[in-house]
């Protein structure tokens, strides 16, 4: 590349000086009429339900990576580049992606439309309030937990504990005050008892949504929601189906639960739905947009969210289990700058030339490798090329990968969109041509809990084992003993690093996973295990991103990325 930095456009300037296609012909070229289609505008649609019933002709293609790192990896932007470097290839490649939740846009990691000449269209839109599927969730989350202390309120039929209320509130904004608070307080306003929020990614109705197979799915899985149990010693679990919330939730949803069609910045089709976060939630997009893809497409392309002990992980183990699907190749996305900092160098000294430090970091590839090859799906490594790399630092990176046995292929999708990913599309190609792929979960889920739980934590971290709280041990017995013992595990721990401290890079050894909470997430079908001193509400940074926002006279916007 020969441009300086001061002469790269920001993502935002980018997206903005892009000339989009009208969805309807997006829509078109995947041989839906605009009958198909519900428009949001010219540049936004909704698509059929009935697609995700449709037969599957594409083949299904994930993308993760390393451990994320304040340097940034860029899977989202590989994604992009990836699925426009496969049409430029004569492919019909469509993107699957999640959609972007409105704390990390404006907090500190930005939005999650991709990057540079490898983004999702309109940006704006979809960073911001897109076609409100997430204000569908908040909306049926917040409903389920009025009619809660409103039952509470009109004498507690029920027999709910008020202490044992396990259902949350939700808000889809970084709030560290609203992580622990008090409701209820003063006559007349219910019964007063303590609450927390969650971000709307942590949302249980956010994993139902992108766990639901269609409506009817949908609407039982929202009634099988356990928002508290009985007072009493027999301590039965109560759900939302027994607070008479469930048809309305299910109204409320029904317009979020479609996927929703829009394009890359080189004019391919992109379907982009719900948002779990990848360390707090299973972090993939909905099972009905990766069906939709498959019918509509030769070839998918999703990514999970954070690095493969996260993302990957849970795709693999949670969403392809319940969906029936069969991944075929992954790409495992890496930056130099990434690997330096595994290898020990600071935030502030990552653009200087460091072969010591880069040598350092790079097991911590190797760890990430085995992590997908141990599912039975080939992998080929993504290294994301940034404007601060070397020739020789990117020689190492591929040497080393290569010594591994795997492919490796160069990426310049931020700089050069799709023609910067040809290369990496057909090592993908390749991998799909060959067949090589035997995808198995890591796990039966009919396993005891605990044991599925060490199972992650030793073949995915590499921890020599767990240990779990007094609280953990009590509620797992309960869990098992009210029919959630066979169900998938969600981790929920740090992505910064493969233990559950966020401060320990690269690839540790000799260390043990602390699992402080668990509890079940009955409707999205799982059981959740919360490790070390992960949190389900952010908080904001000193200096937000927020701050550096703002609409422009001319209707454009300031600040976005």
């Amino acid at each position: 590349m020969t441009a300086t930095p001061s002469a790269i456009p920001t993502d935002i300037e980018i997206a903005q000086r892009a000339t989009m296609r009208p969805i309807r012909e997006v829509a078109a070229g995947l041989g839906l009429s605009e009958d198909d289609i519900d428009l949001y505008g010219k540049y936004k649609a909704k698509l059929p339900l009935s697609l995700a019933a449709a037969p599957a002709r594409g083949r299904l293609v994930l993308v993760t990576a390393i451990n994320p790192t304040p340097a940034g990896e860029g899977k989202s932007t590989v994604s992009v580049g990836l699925s426009q470097a496969l049409r430029r290839l004569g492919h019909t490649a469509v993107l699957c992606m999640r959609e972007p939740s409105l704390g990390p846009v404006f907090g500190v990691k930005g939005g999650a439309a991709g990057g540079g000449f490898s983004q999702v269209l309109p940006m704006d839109d979809i960073n911001l309030h897109f076609t409100g599927d997430f204000h569908a969730i908040a909306s049926a989350h917040a409903l389920l937990s009025a009619m809660l202390d409103n039952h509470l309120y009109h004498g507690n039929a029920l027999g709910l504990n008020p202490k044992a209320i396990t259902w949350p509130r939700t808000i889809d904004m970084n709030d560290r005050a609203l992580r622990s608070a008090i409701i209820g307080v003063g006559a007349g306003n219910g019964v007063m008892r303590e609450e927390r929020w969650v971000i709307i990614p942590a949302s249980e109705i956010m994993a139902i949504v992108a766990l639901a197979a269609d409506a009817e799915d949908l609407e039982q899985r929202l009634g099988h929601i356990i928002v508290g149990t009985t007072a009493g010693k027999d301590k039965r679990p109560v759900r939302a189906r027994d607070l008479g919330a469930t048809g309305a939730m299910t109204l409320l949803l029904k317009e979020a639960l479609r996927p929703n069609l829009v394009q890359t910045l080189e004019g391919g089709p992109a379907i982009l739905h719900a948002g779990p976060f990848g360390n707090i939630a299973h972090g993939c997009n909905s099972l009905v947009a990766t069906r939709a893809g498959l019918a509509l497409g030769d070839i998918v392309v999703t990514e999970a969210g954070f690095g493969s002990d996260l993302g990957a992980e849970k795709f693999f183990d949670i969403k392809c289990r319940a969906g029936g699907l069969t991944p075929e190749a992954a790409v495992l996305v890496a930056t130099v700058r990434s690997l330096k900092m595994q290898g020990g160098v600071p935030k502030s000294e990552l653009d200087r030339e460091d072969l010591g430090a880069l040598e350092r970091g790079l097991p911590h590839v190797a760890h990430h490798v085995r992590n997908v090859q141990q599912f039975g799906v080939p992998v080929v490594v993504a290294i994301n090329r940034r404007l601060s790399d070397s020739e020789a630092e990117l020689r190492m990176v591929a040497d080393y990968v290569t010594s591994l046995g795997v492919p490796v292929a160069l990426a310049n999708v931020w700089a050069e969109g799709g023609a910067g990913g040809e290369a990496l599309a057909q090592e993908v190609l390749a991998l799909l041509d060959a067949r090589r792929a035997s995808f198995r979960p890591l796990y039966d889920s009919a396993r005891p809990i605990r044991e599925k739980i060490r199972t992650v934590a030793q073949k995915v971290y590499g921890a020599d084992g767990v240990d779990f709280s007094p609280a953990a041990e009590k509620a797992i017995d309960w869990l098992e003993a009210n029919g959630m013992g066979e169900t998938p595990v969600c981790m929920a721990k740090t992505q910064y690093s493969l233990t559950d401290d966020a401060s320990r890079l690269n690839v540790p050894t000799g260390f043990r996973i602390t699992v402080n909470e668990v509890y079940g997430s009955a409707g999205a079908g799982f059981v959740v295990a919360k490790c070390g001193d992960i949190m389900t509400m952010p908080g904001l940074a000193k200096t937000p991103a927020a701050e550096g926002m703002r609409l422009r006279r001319d209707g454009t916007i300031e600040g976005l990325s």
